[in-house]
């Protein structure tokens, strides 16, 4: 679940997280937060500045694969957060 407010602010857009406990135990939900990161920072020129961008990951996000949980961030961003 993606939420993004965009802003008239000139600076790089923000990135929140949100990995509850429903997601996992401490280990997992780190590792759900290290992808999301990784995945974000990879996306980074291609999302609007001054935008600000709240990802909570869902409980199915503890068992994606990378591949899959880069596509649905990448899908969420292009459709709500691109250039």
């Amino acid at each position: 679940m993606t939420h993004v407010v965009s802003t008239s602010a000139q600076r790089p857009p923000r990135f929140g997280f949100i990995v509850s406990k429903h997601v996992g135990g401490a280990v997992v939900r780190n590792t759900v937060r290290r992808r999301l990161k990784a995945i974000c920072a990879e996306a980074l020129p291609g999302v609007r500045d001054g935008a600000d961008i709240v990802i909570r990951a869902l409980p199915s996000s503890a068992t994606a694969d990378f591949s899959a949980l880069r596509a649905e961030v990448l899908r969420c961003l292009d459709r709500k957060a691109a250039v």
